[in-house]
């Protein structure tokens, strides 16, 4: 097991996937991160919409008109949903589960990339939430945050920079 400084330097978004599937076992693995990631008030109240079908993949990826299209070529992606009406930090959760997926693929040597789907969408006014709800069978009361795409690695990303860190961005008491 990767220490999470480790962890947290090594983790960074990948774009690019190989064919190969991922084991099961490793998948239930991301799962069960998501699934014991802190909410408020300990709702739990995030879906999630496990999705390995290509042809699903291939239309997922054409959700928005920018930023999606690597989608196709990964081999799993998971769909990150909320109830706002059900729970008014749906999109912190469902933020939080999401990440944590991405730290749990990471430390599996998994690739993986977040997808912005919450007020994206095509040149038409369509939005991402109304493509993928009409892809995936999604309930009216439950909205799309993100897709995380998750595969083995195709290319290798150096860690993160110790160097640029932005230190500058940090306050201590006040401003």
């Amino acid at each position: 097991m990767t220490n999470f400084k480790d962890l947290a330097q090594l983790r960074r978004s990948h774009r690019k996937f190989t064919s190969d599937e991922i084991d099961a076992d490793d998948v239930k693995l991301i799962l069960r991160a998501a699934l014991m990631a802190p909410t408020s008030k300990g709702q739990r109240a995030w879906q999630f919409v496990v999705v390995d079908d290509k042809s699903d993949l291939e239309k997922l990826s054409d959700a928005k008109d920018m930023g999606g299209l690597f989608l196709k070529d990964a081999p799993l992606a998971v769909v990150v949903l909320g109830d706002p009406l059900q729970n008014d930090c749906w999109v912190e959760d469902g933020s939080i589960a999401a990440i944590s997926m991405q730290y749990q693929a990471e430390e599996l040597g998994l690739g993986s990339c977040w997808v912005q789907m919450r007020g994206r969408g095509l040149s038409d006014g369509t939005t991402a939430d109304t493509v993928i709800r009409g892809i995936l069978d999604i309930p009216e009361n439950l909205s799309v945050l993100c897709i995380i795409a998750i595969g083995h690695k195709a290319d290798e990303r150096k860690p993160q920079n110790e160097d640029r860190l932005k230190w500058e961005n940090v306050h201590l008491n006040k401003f």
